[in-house]
């Protein structure tokens, strides 16, 4: 267990990026030793416990982080730092803009509704495409 605590402060002494990460956010399970968070606060990072009897809260944050790893950087790779501090603030401008959400009726979260359209619309409906992050995402928009 102490190698492994070992190994997460050096990685985190790796990165260079420490006075970026403040905060880390992680449920109320016994897994987590609080050893972790005496190396993480000795880093300057506080630990911020999720709600008791919350357990949406959780989930979903889970749920967002698993959305760009899949979409994302399962599919891309990474090629340099700059890419790497580009690609994320990318993929979320596609997702608050563009991605369409279930939960919202297929508008995504900074976009309003789509409107439905009008049949003689459909017959003549154009379509363009474009490619975001050298073509690992694409959104489509009505043409004019």
């Amino acid at each position: 267990m102490t190698q492994a605590v070992g190994n997460l402060l050096m990685d985190l002494e790796d990165t260079g990026n420490l006075t970026q990460v403040t905060f880390l956010t992680r449920d109320r399970d016994a897994k987590y030793p609080a050893l972790i968070d005496e190396i993480l606060s000795s880093a300057g990072i506080a630990t911020v416990l999720t709600g008791v009897r919350m357990p949406r809260m959780n989930a979903i944050m889970e749920r967002w982080v698993k959305t760009p790893r899949t979409e994302l950087l399962d599919r891309t790779p990474i090629w340099n730092e700059t890419h790497l501090r580009h690609a994320p603030h990318e993929y979320e401008r596609h997702y608050n803009l563009h991605r369409a959400h279930r939960s919202l009726a297929t508008a995504a979260p900074l976009r309003a509704r789509p409107q439905p359209l009008e049949p003689d619309r459909i017959k003549r409906l154009a379509v363009r495409r474009q490619d975001r992050l050298g073509g690992v995402i694409h959104e489509y928009r009505h043409a004019a």
